[in-house]
């Protein structure tokens, strides 16, 4: 049984992160691994809570108690086992879920720091891959049945690999040159070195998965020709409709773009790089979108806010500004507002804040300047106050407030407004609901025989949803094709994240 004392005798820690002028000289990743004492020490401080509510926070179930006390005894193997058990890709969660189950944390309701439930999570996973390089996991009988996922990122990797190991024939079709959707290009290599998804790749192309890139759906291949050749078909094609803000003047500059094609140009010549290949910062189009020599103004919060931040150190920017509409959060949970075990509103400093930049809150873009040639030179803001009346958000700018701040790079990161409208839709006869998502039944059906899931089915969500959704949707697929027994189901199409009523 795990040790009740162990929160008593160590307080929360995490390894050192690289130091900032040496990981901001390179695309590592900012962590290294951690030491063998000090992850068998965090998952000591998991105690023997009775009702582990980090299990609610987290949408796959994962066993957390159990595998930080098997990391407590010594027992990897085991504890490897107990974590697959649940999770597909846990070095993948690892490394990037902001971790809801470190909210839900029953020491939290102590004033305690939660458990590093993410840190030994990621470390368990590398273990994995040290001891039996990911061993894949083949059916020992084919159903004869086949389905075409549509989307590689982590919901359809995710549902592939169960549907293989399920003894289906599976295909899953990309329009990107290589696998991994936004894990491959919109997830920084200083967050997601790219090895831990080409691993993962080649432990599902021995279990029989296939994998067909530069193709897209409803283009190169039509959804007949998908339902001629396949017996079911899951889309799982992500959220990708950035949100925009063209009612702001000056919004057609040059230098005004959206956060996420900064973020695929660069990963793209870290991967060239990684070829050998000599590659430029730039859009499908060629237009340079490097951050060299820059002033950078980054809108919004969130990860891809501060994604894009650690990518332009890294490119050499003059200076960086990162711009939140809302003001200061606090810098510990407010129970009034947030309580114990649901998600905080809280200042959240990710390793991007530490190597440089400004952060400014509450304030809002009135204007992207123009130089005098169609390039914006810089942003015009002014402080502002948010309030919601009936579910409607309010911004009401401050008189006198309003100041230029420099840029010649303005990054756009203020959400996602669903999955592309693309020709797929029209062609498998499913239309984007209020959200600019894809609504489905209770068995992840959104028409039949095609299979909805991931941030395509919720919006822009986390890994952790996303790999859940993925998991689910396999088990609806199976049951459809008439597999022998049951495959695991986490979540249910109308699951939602702990939530104060």
């Amino acid at each position: 049984m795990p040790d009740p004392n162990g929160f008593l005798r160590y307080d929360r820690r995490l390894p050192a992160r690289r130091p900032v002028p040496v990981r901001i000289s390179d695309w590592r990743e900012v962590y290294p691994p951690a030491g063998e004492e000090l992850i068998r020490e965090q998952a000591t401080r998991c105690m023997d809570c009775g009702i582990p509510f980090c299990h609610d926070g987290c949408p796959l179930g994962n066993r957390i108690p159990d595998w930080n006390d098997l990391v407590r005894t010594g027992n990897w193997d085991a504890a490897v086992d107990s974590l697959h058990a649940t999770n597909n890709f846990p070095e993948f969660t690892g490394r990037l879920c902001p971790a809801p189950c470190e909210a839900a944390c029953v020491l939290g309701l102590g004033g305690q720091q939660p458990v590093t439930i993410k840190q030994v999570e990621v470390e368990i996973a590398d273990a994995a891959v040290a001891r039996d390089g990911l061993r894949p996991r083949p059916a020992s009988v084919s159903t004869g049945r086949s389905v075409a996922v549509v989307g590689s990122g982590p919901a359809g990797l995710a549902a592939a690999q169960q549907l293989a190991r399920a003894g289906h024939t599976v295909t899953v079709y990309e329009r990107d040159d290589a696998i991994g959707g936004l894990l491959r290009y919109g997830i920084p290599d200083f967050k997601l070195e790219k090895q831990h998804i080409d691993k993962r790749l080649a432990q599902l192309t021995a279990e029989g998965v296939r994998f067909r890139t530069g193709v897209e759906v409803g283009v190169d291949v039509t959804a007949e020709q998908l339902r001629a050749e396949h017996d079911a078909v899951l889309l799982a094609c992500g959220a990708l409709q950035g949100r925009d803000t063209p009612e702001t003047p000056g919004r057609a500059l040059r230098g005004v773009h959206q956060a996420m094609a900064h973020l695929v140009a660069a990963n793209r010549v870290v991967a060239a790089a990684g070829d050998g290949k000599p590659a430029l910062a730039t859009l499908p189009d060629g237009t340079p979108i490097d951050a060299a020599g820059k002033h950078v103004v980054i809108i919004g919060g969130g990860d891809t806010a501060a994604d894009c931040l650690g990518v332009a150190h890294r490119q050499g920017a003059a200076g960086v500004h990162q711009l939140d509409l809302y003001p200061e959060p606090p810098a510990e949970r407010d129970a009034a507002r947030d309580p114990w075990p649901t998600w905080p509103w809280v200042l959240r400093n990710y390793p991007a804040h530490e190597e440089g930049g400004e952060r400014v809150f509450a304030v809002a873009v009135q204007e992207f300047v123009d130089d005098g040639t169609g390039q914006v030179r810089a942003v015009r803001i002014a402080e502002v106050t948010v309030e919601k009346v009936d579910g409607r958000r309010i911004v009401t700018a401050l008189p006198g407030s309003e100041r230029e701040i420099p840029a010649d790079l303005v990054l756009l990161a203020i959400g996602f407004e669903g999955t592309e409208e693309q020709p797929l839709l029209a062609q498998f006869g499913v239309t984007r609901n209020g959200r600019g998502a894809i609504d489905s039944g209770p068995d992840w059906q959104a028409t039949d025989g095609v299979f909805v899931a991931g941030d395509m089915h919720r919006g822009a969500s986390l890994i952790v949803w996303a790999i859940a959704e993925g998991r689910a949707a396999a088990a609806a697929i199976h049951t459809y094709l008439g597999g022998v027994g049951d495959l695991p189901a986490p979540v249910d199409p109308a699951r939602q994240p702990l939530a104060a009523r």
